[in-house]
């Protein structure tokens, strides 16, 4: 692992890593926020998914975050989208291929053989963090659009491993947009059965453990109606009695603008359910 940015930030440490996965057999980097309170002993985590076409940087640049969970005292890691190189496969469209790894593990051909963005979110990246910076094993988990999908998909996937879990503006139903359809057809295959393993809406259907989810949407949001659908999981919460709050933000869309906007209100949700 080597460190290739690190920059005083609220007290704390802004720094971004990079290191050999085996998860997508390649290099990957990752950013992680240590507060100033990291400095006297291990603080919990909270781990952000980011959207399509993004990177580690969009978050930490555009946020705003660091200043809350300075406050809060707890760490953020927020990793890359996909994997990424000339060895790893690629598609001329923005919501397929590199930057768009859609937190699963690829079964298919030539995909399947870097794209496995759920083993190293939910397993090898907590267990690299834990194992090298003062973090507790406390974890938390959030992300956006995309990253909001794979926030609330491994929250549900793996009970007892999160505090809390929340997201902007997620893809809740990948199953039944064109977003997701187009990449779980290529990452998954035709078998649309196979899809209901990462998708929100039907995953809370029969989810063991009861883990409140926390949802933020601004109701002028460009792909509201047509990729993202908050509706559909708040419908099958409700019939599975799982708790799940939809806030609908008046006026904002799917940009930075919005997270920046509430980002301080879900770093002070997850501190609470982190921390003792």
């Amino acid at each position: 692992m080597e460190r290739i940015e690190r920059r005083a930030c609220f007290g704390g440490w802004q720094e971004v890593h990079r290191h050999r996965s085996k998860a997508v057999d390649g290099e990957m980097r990752f950013a992680i926020y240590l507060p100033p309170q990291a400095a006297q002993g291990n603080v919990p985590v909270l781990y952000w998914l980011s959207g399509l076409t993004c990177t580690e940087q969009n978050f930490i640049t555009k946020a705003g975050a660091q200043r809350y969970a300075a406050e809060h005292g707890l760490a953020i890691v927020a990793c890359d989208t996909s994997p990424r190189g000339e060895q790893v496969a690629d598609h001329d469209a923005y919501d397929l291929g590199q930057g768009a790894g859609f937190y699963v593990n690829a079964t298919v051909a030539p995909w399947s053989q870097h794209y496995r963005m759920y083993d190293y979110v939910a397993h090898e990246l907590p267990a690299l963090i834990e194992q090298h910076f003062p973090v507790t094993k406390k974890r938390a988990i959030s992300g956006h659009s995309m990253g909001g999908h794979g926030a609330l998909t491994i929250a549900l996937k793996n009970p007892g491993r999160y505090s809390s879990v929340s997201a902007f503006s997620p893809i809740v139903a990948p199953s039944r947009v064109p977003w997701g359809e187009k990449a779980f057809a290529a990452y998954l295959g035709s078998d649309r059965e196979t899809w209901r393993a990462y998708d929100a809406a039907e995953l809370v259907k029969t989810a063991n453990e009861k883990l409140p989810l926390l949802i933020d949407q601004g109701d002028a949001d460009e792909f509201l109606h047509t990729q993202l659908q908050p509706g559909l999981l708040q419908e099958a919460a409700k019939a599975a009695g799982h708790p799940c709050e939809l806030r609908m933000r008046v006026g904002y869309d799917h940009s930075y603008y919005f997270i920046a906007s509430f980002i301080g209100e879900h770093v002070a949700y997850h501190a609470a359910a982190m921390h003792p």
